[in-house]
């Protein structure tokens, strides 16, 4: 266990969860569904018994190094990685694999987003571990993947060698597909859902971009000799320059050959829309999911998220959306919840302060 790391990622901005998700306070420092625990926290907790708390890195912004640490207290400064500026995930994770490695070459590295919920957490600690007791034997490059349970449209998929093995050799990535390919790939049986949730050694990821993403390979080698200095910020600002921006399923994962999957039945959600909130909410006897200090009158299928110390009355509305965070309220159909990276590129223009 002393060899297992865990990297949190956690410098996105969440748009789709707007107004509650704002640039100055994103939805992984929320406590979204009122359980008592922020999204990051509860992403940190889950891996108790996984990999030591020392052993955790959060990758995120220098804006939200503060927020982190409050949250995450047991976090020393040097644990919190900073990224210069954001290139998607594939920097990212380069950042954190090669610092690890410098510390602990013998490393077992989890990648987990910060902002995702997972139900059957002991399941999941079992997935996990059957991940890392693979990659520490083998060259491999291995995900989560989450059986579907309907034909969903808004995930990628990885379609893998249906055999009776733990550990699955995957075939392809599908990025989103229509409606009609996804209901194929559930009939088939062959198919997960992509979590964005990887296990590999140290020394498997950085022999990967040294193979596929080779610029950034040696960008991040030469910043490496510098990592845990006082000299780690210039190397690091030196190496972000010359990454560009790309997602590590896109530059990695869907060229490697040596990539493998464990399903996985635990309980997933992204949380990435309002309709994932709701769909994974409590909910009252009219199917409201209600979260603040509320009086719902008449009212049916709506999310209603507002401060608790404001008291907030709805009445007649059906399938809504009421959220208020800050100074923006918005009240939108939850059918157009594909809008609100609308709304929130109109309210830019209207102040920077509503973002």
């Amino acid at each position: 266990m002393n060899n297992n790391y865990l990297v949190i990622m956690a410098g996105g901005v969440g748009t789709r969860f707007w107004p509650f998700s704002r640039t100055t306070f994103p939805k992984q420092f929320h406590d979204v569904l009122g359980t008592g625990r922020t999204l990051i926290q509860q992403t940190a907790d889950r891996f108790e018994g996984v990999c030591p708390k020392e052993n955790i890195y959060v990758v995120t912004g220098g804006e939200y190094k503060d927020l982190t640490l409050e949250q995450l207290p047991f976090l020393s400064e040097s644990q919190v990685l900073c990224e210069p500026g954001r290139r998607n995930t594939a920097p990212c994770i380069g950042y954190a694999s090669y610092k690890i490695q410098k510390k602990d070459p013998h490393a077992n590295i989890i990648v987990a987003p910060a902002d995702h919920i997972i139900l059957k957490e002991e399941e999941f600690k079992r997935r996990v571990n059957v991940a890392i007791d693979y990659a520490s034997k083998n060259d491999a490059l291995v995900t989560l993947g989450i059986e579907p349970t309907h034909p969903n449209t808004g995930y990628g998929y990885i379609q893998f060698n249906d055999t009776e093995d733990d550990v699955k050799k995957v075939k392809a990535f599908t990025e989103k597909p229509n409606l009609e390919f996804a209901k194929m790939f559930l009939e088939s049986g062959d198919y997960a859902w992509n979590a964005g949730i990887f296990v590999w050694s140290a020394a498997s990821i950085t022999l990967a971009f040294a193979k596929y993403l080779p610029e950034m390979a040696e960008a991040f080698n030469a910043a490496q000799k510098d990592f845990y200095t006082d000299n780690e910020v210039t190397s690091l600002d030196s190496a972000y320059s010359r990454c560009r921006s790309i997602s590590i399923d896109n530059a990695i994962m869907e060229k490697a050959d040596n990539v493998f999957v464990v399903k996985s039945d635990i309980g997933w959600s992204d949380l990435g829309t309002w309709r994932s909130v709701y769909e994974n909410s409590e909910l009252d006897n009219e199917s409201n999911s209600i979260d603040g200090n509320v009086l719902i009158y008449d009212s049916k299928r709506c999310v209603v998220k507002t401060p608790k110390e404001k008291l907030v009355v709805v009445s007649g509305l059906e399938g809504y959306i009421v959220s208020e965070f800050g100074n923006v309220l918005m009240i939108c159909k939850m059918e157009d919840e594909q809008r609100v990276k609308q709304f929130v590129a109109d309210a830019k223009k209207v102040g920077d302060e509503y973002i």
